[in-house]
């Protein structure tokens, strides 16, 4: 009965052994599976990843432009003048420059005489009203602080400085004869310049740019889409028209510049 009883024992304790390695076995299948999936789901997060980042490449912008509007004017206080983000100061800048505009160009108002005028009235009424408030016993008027913020002043001196040398790097480029491409839209563009300002005078001139500053940009971001698209069949077909005219006009006044000029100057 004893060895019997020992048999037993040793029958239960293969059987468990068994179980034992069947389920370590299992585990350590579970885990190849679940981290060949999660490499797998993995590579196919990353590939989607891809398709995404190269549709994003895909879409156009204008004039290459890969920030918000927002950013691109700098970001700040001019950004949110300029975008209409404070409607009341943006308003009163734009009211501001159109009341100057009216009394300057069309009432033919003089500048020292406006500032004369109004400063003369300006103090006349503040001086009585506080004059007047000792006598009737009421608080004299509160006159606040005006003051220039350094902020909104370093932000515009920064903004205007880089477009300014990035202007210069363009005219530099444009004078050493590297892109003729760059070297006809500039003159196209100063000629229009040119055409423009024998027109108008010079105050009617930045009047015009304020308001398109105020006008553009707002309307270009809020509807950016619509506009790239545009941009884009714009750019195509401005492409195949300057390919035409490099074909028939520039290739032929090339030809007939003698390069042996240039050779001689660079020896």
């Amino acid at each position: 009965m004893a060895e019997e009883h020992k048999h037993e024992e040793s029958i239960m304790e293969k059987i468990a052994e068994k179980i034992h390695e069947e389920s370590i076995m299992e585990k350590i299948a579970e885990k190849i599976h679940g981290h060949g999936d999660s490499s797998s789901s993995s590579s196919s997060d990353s590939d989607d990843d891809k398709k995404s980042s190269s549709l994003k490449t895909k879409v156009y912008r204008l004039f290459g432009r890969e920030q918000p509007v927002h950013k691109v004017f700098g970001g700040g206080k001019p950004a949110d003048i300029f975008l209409w983000r404070n409607k009341k100061v943006s308003g009163g800048v734009l009211g501001a420059a159109t009341v100057s505009w009216i009394l300057f160009e069309l009432l033919e108002y003089n500048l020292l005489t406006l500032f004369g005028h109004i400063s003369i009235l300006t103090l006349a009424v503040l001086f009585l009203w506080s004059s007047a408030s000792t006598f009737i016993h009421k608080t004299t008027p509160h006159i606040p602080e005006v003051h220039i913020p350094e902020e909104v002043v370093l932000q515009l001196a920064s903004g205007l400085r880089i477009e300014i040398n990035r202007g210069f790097t363009v005219l530099r480029d444009i004078a050493s004869g590297r892109d003729l491409k760059k070297f006809l839209l500039v003159i196209a563009g100063l000629w229009v310049l040119s055409k423009v300002g024998s027109s108008c005078n010079f105050l009617t001139l930045i009047y015009i740019a304020t308001v398109l500053l105020f006008t553009i940009p707002v309307l270009y971001e809020k509807y950016d889409d619509k506009v790239d698209d545009f941009g884009e069949k714009a750019m195509r077909e401005i492409k195949k028209q300057y390919v035409v005219f490099d074909e028939k006009v520039l290739s032929k006044v090339m030809s007939k510049i003698p390069k042996g000029a240039f050779y001689k100057k660079k020896d």
